[in-house]
């Protein structure tokens, strides 16, 4: 089974006020060495069919997704040079694979985030759309 995530769907805006204000009130600021990432959409159709996914179906797919996208860095992520020799994994804006349910749960206007540590990211991808948990 393949999870289509809409790329398009990552859209804060519908979240987030306007003002850098409120939005610093809205989303918690990951500390040390954790990052802040939200999970992306679920399609709502089955891949290759018009067949509709049960509401069920989709909330599985969205809390086991390997897939996450990074919205904010703590201060400490990818600081340690002896545990990241190679640099950063990732940065604000990447979709990032992660182990399914790693991390804090936590969901904020309906839209469900998570807290991770910054040595979770196993890999970066470009476009996740093909990716999906396997079973």
């Amino acid at each position: 089974m393949t999870t289509d995530f809409d790329v398009a769907a990552v859209d804060l805006s519908g979240i987030l006020n306007t003002t850098s204000e409120q939005k610093a009130k809205q989303l918690p600021d990951p500390k040390r060495f954790m990052i802040l990432c939200v999970i992306p959409d679920a399609s709502e159709e089955f891949e290759d069919s018009s067949l509709i996914k049960s509401s069920k179906t989709i909330y599985y797919e969205e809390v086991l997704t390997p897939v996450l996208f990074v919205v904010k860095l703590g201060p400490d992520c990818y600081k340690d040079p002896t545990r990241f020799p190679s640099g950063p994994s990732c940065k604000e804006g990447d979709f990032v694979i992660v182990r399914p349910n790693s991390g804090t749960r936590l969901k904020i206007h309906g839209r469900e985030f998570r807290i991770i540590n910054d040595d979770s990211v196993e890999a970066v991808v470009e476009d996740p759309r093909a990716i999906s948990r396997a079973s």
